[in-house]
C-alpha cells in the first residue's frame, strides 16, 4: 500500500505540467550559475597570479629597507564557485610592512560596484531561494487539494492507515522534486570538471557535504508545505499561509537577526577604529620625535654622533609599540564583533533557511570569519617580517637616516645609500590560514539540528493535524 501511494504521488509529479517548467528553470539556474561561478573563478585565478608577479617586481625594485614593504595575498578558492558568501565583500590582498595595519584591502565590490547591486546569484542561493519556494508550491496542496477534488475520500474508503498515507505524501513529494535535481547538479560537476578547476579530495567531500545540507533544507520546505495543506481544508487559503510563511522564513527572519544583533551589542565603525589607531600612533610618534632629539641634545654637548644603533633602536621600539596596540584594538573589536556575530547568527538560526545559508558558506569556507583569519594570520606575518628588516639592518644594510651632531660640525644628516636588489626568497613566506572540513563540520553541527528538527516538527505537525482531517 506504500509503495503504491508513492509510485502515485511520485507520478502525479512528474505528469504534472508545472514540474517541467519548474525543473527547466532549476536547471537552466544551476548550470549557468555553475558556469558564471566558473569563469569568475577563472579570473580571479590569472588576478591573483599576476599580482604576485606584480609584488615579487615591486620588492626587487625596492632601493632600501625603509621603503620595504610586500603584500599577502588570498589564493581563489574553486568552492567560491558554488557558494561565494563573503569573497566578493572582503579584500583580495593585505599590506605588510614595519608600520601597516594588516587589514584586507581590494574587493571586488569596492573595484565593479555594479556587482554590489545585484549581487551573486550561485548554487547556494538558487537551493535557499529558488528551489525552497518551489518544494512549497508544490506541497501547499498535498492534502487539502485532494479533499477538494475529493480523492481524498476515495482513499480512505479503503483500509489505509492514515500515518502511512501522509508519510507516502511525504516520501513521493520528496522523490518527485528532489531527485531529478541530482541531473543538472550531476552537469554542473562535469562541467567543472571540463574546465579544468583543480578539486581535490577536501573539495570533493565539502561538495558532498553542501549537496547534503542543500536536500536537508529541501526536505524542510517539502515538510513545510504538507504541513499547511493539513492546516486548511481549501488549497487556496493554504496557498495563501505557504508562501507567506516562506517569505517569513527566507526573507524577514535572518535581516531582522542582524539588524537586532547590531543595535543590542554594538561594534566601533571602521573610521572609530582608524581613529583610535591614528590617535595612539601619532602620539607613540611624538613621544619618538621627543626621545630622539634628547638623545641628540645629549650627544651634542659632548661632541660625539648619535649611531645609527640608538636610532634604530628607538625607531623599533617605537614601531614595536605601536604595532602592539594596534593588535590590541584589532582584538577587542574582533572580540566585540565575535558577539555581535553569534547573536546575530543565533537570533537568525530560527529560521532552517538562514541556518542553511550559514552552514554552507562555512562547509565553502566563504563565511564571515574568512576575513578574521586572514588578518589574523597576516598579522603573524607583519611581526616576522619586521622581524627580518630589524635583522637585515643590523647587518649593516642601511636602513634609515643618518644623524650626527658634534660642536665642530654641528647638525649633520647623511641619506641612507641604496642597496641592492632584495631576494625574494629571504622575506618571510605568508602562510594562509587553514581551515579544514573537519573544523567547518564542528561548526554547522548547530545549523544541521535546526534543519532536521525543523523538518520533524513539521512532519509531526502535519502528522497531528491530519489525525483530525475531515476528508469528506
Amino acid at each position: 500500500m506504500f509503495g503504491t501511494l508513492v509510485h502515485k504521488e511520485v507520478r502525479a509529479i512528474l505528469l504534472s505540467p508545472k514540474f517541467v517548467a519548474t525543473f527547466a528553470v532549476c536547471s537552466l539556474l544551476i548550470l549557468l550559475s555553475v558556469y558564471i561561478g566558473i569563469r569568475e573563478y577563472q579570473a580571479a585565478v590569472r588576478q591573483y597570479q599576476t599580482a604576485l608577479q606584480l609584488n615579487e617586481q615591486t620588492i626587487r625594485q625596492t632601493p632600501d629597507l625603509m621603503r620595504l614593504q610586500t603584500k599577502a595575498f588570498r589564493e581563489p578558492d574553486p568552492m567560491q564557485i558554488f557558494v561565494s558568501g563573503v569573497i566578493y565583500d572582503v579584500g583580495r590582498w593585505v599590506p605588510i610592512s614595519t608600520n601597516a595595519v594588516p587589514q584586507l584591502s581590494g574587493s571586488t565590490y569596492a573595484e565593479d560596484t555594479i556587482f554590489a547591486v545585484f549581487r551573486v546569484i550561485d548554487f547556494a542561493f538558487i537551493i535557499q531561494v529558488v528551489l525552497s519556494l518551489f518544494a512549497i508550491l508544490f506541497t501547499f496542496d498535498a492534502v487539502s487539494g485532494e479533499r477538494e477534488d475529493g480523492t481524498l475520500r476515495l482513499v480512505f474508503a479503503n483500509a489505509v492507515p492514515r500515518a502511512t498515507y501522509l508519510s507516502a505524501k511525504c516520501a513521493g513529494a520528496w522523490l518527485g522534486l528532489a531527485v531529478p535535481l541530482v541531473i543538472p547538479i550531476l552537469l554542473s560537476l562535469l562541467m567543472v570538471m571540463v574546465a579544468g578547476v583543480p578539486l581535490d579530495v577536501s573539495h570533493w567531500m565539502r561538495l558532498a557535504a553542501l549537496g547534503g545540507l542543500s536536500f536537508l533544507l529541501f526536505t524542510f520546505f517539502i515538510m513545510l508545505g504538507v504541513l499547511f495543506s493539513t492546516l486548511t481544508r481549501r488549497p487556496s487559503i493554504s496557498f495563501l499561509l505557504s508562501p507567506s510563511a516562506w517569505v517569513v522564513l527566507v526573507m524577514i527572519i535572518p535581516r531582522a537577526g542582524t539588524t537586532a544583533a547590531a543595535q543590542i551589542a554594538p561594534v566601533p565603525s571602521a573610521a572609530e577604529v582608524a581613529g583610535i589607531r591614528d590617535g595612539y600612533a601619532k602620539e607613540r610618534q611624538d613621544q619618538f620625535i621627543k626621545d630622539l632629539t634628547k638623545s641628540m641634545s645629549e650627544v651634542g654637548s659632548c661632541g660625539s654622533t648619535l649611531s645609527m644603533k640608538t636610532h634604530d633602536s628607538l625607531r623599533s621600539e617605537a614601531d614595536r609599540d605601536i604595532a602592539q596596540n594596534d593588535a590590541r584594538v584589532n582584538e577587542g573589536v574582533r572580540n566585540k564583533r565575535a558577539v555581535q556575530e553569534r547573536l546575530a547568527f543565533s537570533l537568525a538560526r530560527v529560521s532552517p533557511a538562514a541556518a542553511y545559508h550559514l552552514a554552507a558558506m562555512t562547509i565553502a569556507g566563504s563565511d564571515p570569519d574568512l576575513k578574521d583569519r586572514y588578518e589574523e594570520a597576516a598579522t603573524v606575518n607583519r611581526e616576522e617580517f619586521r622581524k627580518f628588516v630589524e635583522k637585515k639592518g643590523s647587518e649593516g644594510g642601511p636602513q634609515g637616516i643618518r644623524i650626527m651632531a658634534s660642536s665642530e660640525t654641528g647638525l649633520k644628516i647623511d641619506m641612507p645609500r641604496e642597496m641592492g636588489a632584495i631576494d625574494q626568497a629571504e622575506l618571510p613566506r605568508f602562510n594562509p590560514p587553514k581551515f579544514g572540513l573537519e573544523n567547518a563540520l564542528a561548526e554547522v553541527i548547530i545549523d544541521i539540528a535546526v534543519m532536521l528538527l525543523g523538518s520533524i516538527l513539521a512532519f509531526g505537525g502535519a502528522f497531528a493535524f491530519f489525525l483530525r482531517y475531515d476528508v469528506r
